[in-house]
């Protein structure tokens, strides 16, 4: 019996799914295959390299810092969260990421990105978080509007939540009989439509898949959330989800809110880590 681990993006209400996976490896739960969008592939990288504490350390540190994310970046380079300060000096030299556990560990590890010329999802298998696993860890968090778009093998990518913010059906057809659906929403939550087509209808006109793809992306995602509810009754899912919204912005600043959202992700875990461990055996 295959068991997966699906984590939703969010930005930074993904440092409640950080919480959540550091309980996770604490008890020693393991999956064998893993799926992260956007927050959830950059912050889940951690979990396949056995990293506990990584996320929330690195994110306090330097979440103030202009060179991890700022309109000062935006407007220098085209991307909110600069892409040499957080894909290069962070796990290459100031907070290192360890890549050889990551490449050891038998955990499959597939990222969603959005493909902008089909607007279509795409589930790239990373084995190695080198330069070119950290280039679609980095397709799959890259905003549109503030983020430049990715191209890597031939395709043209942003962010994966465009598409699959929550790729479970993705893994129950890949044969994961049994998953952990981390989300980032409270129960009841539904997606509005994004009140910035107009805007993205001007500035990234040349790409109409994707701008249809982003037009009715409140759709699709209540959609998804509806099938992971039925997969749970199903028994195909668990789902740890905060009960209230997140007290937290997707480009947060401040430092010990992102220690408060990391902290209701671990409580919540705690709460549900009998019944989970249960529901995996």
């Amino acid at each position: 019996m295959k068991k997966g681990l699906v984590l939703e993006g969010g930005a930074m209400r993904g440092m409640f799914s950080a919480g959540v996976m550091d309980v996770l490896m604490e008890n020693g739960i393991e999956f064998d295959g893993l799926v992260g969008v956007s927050a959830g592939a950059v912050f889940g990288c951690n979990y396949k390299s056995k990293q506990i504490g990584r996320t929330i350390r690195y994110n306090m540190k330097y979440i103030k810092d202009p060179r991890y994310c700022s309109f000062r970046s935006l407007i220098k380079t085209g991307d909110m969260f600069g892409k040499d300060f957080c894909y290069n000096k962070i796990p290459n030299e100031l907070d290192v990421f360890d890549n050889d556990t990551f490449k050891s560990n038998p955990l499959k590890f597939y990222v969603v990105a959005t493909d902008i010329n089909t607007g279509k999802a795409i589930y790239k298998p990373i084995d190695s978080a080198d330069e070119k696993g950290l280039e679609y860890m980095r397709a799959s968090a890259s905003m549109p509007l503030v983020s430049t778009i990715i191209s890597i093998d031939g395709k043209e990518l942003l962010d994966g939540g465009i598409t699959d913010s929550v790729p479970l059906e993705f893994f129950i057809n890949k044969g994961y009989e049994k998953n952990l659906a981390v989300l980032t929403q409270p129960k009841g939550y539904i997606k509005e439509k994004n009140s910035l087509i107009p805007i993205m209808k001007l500035s990234l006109r040349k790409y109409p898949k994707l701008i249809d793809a982003m037009a009715n992306r409140h759709i699709l995602y209540n959609n998804q959330i509806e099938y992971a509810e039925n997969a749970e009754k199903l028994g195909k899912a668990f789902i740890i989800r905060p009960k209230e919204k997140l007290p937290i912005g997707r480009l947060e600043k401040n430092p010990e809110t992102l220690r408060k959202v990391y902290d209701l992700g671990r409580q919540e875990a705690l709460d549900n880590l009998d019944k989970l461990k249960e529901y995996l055996k």
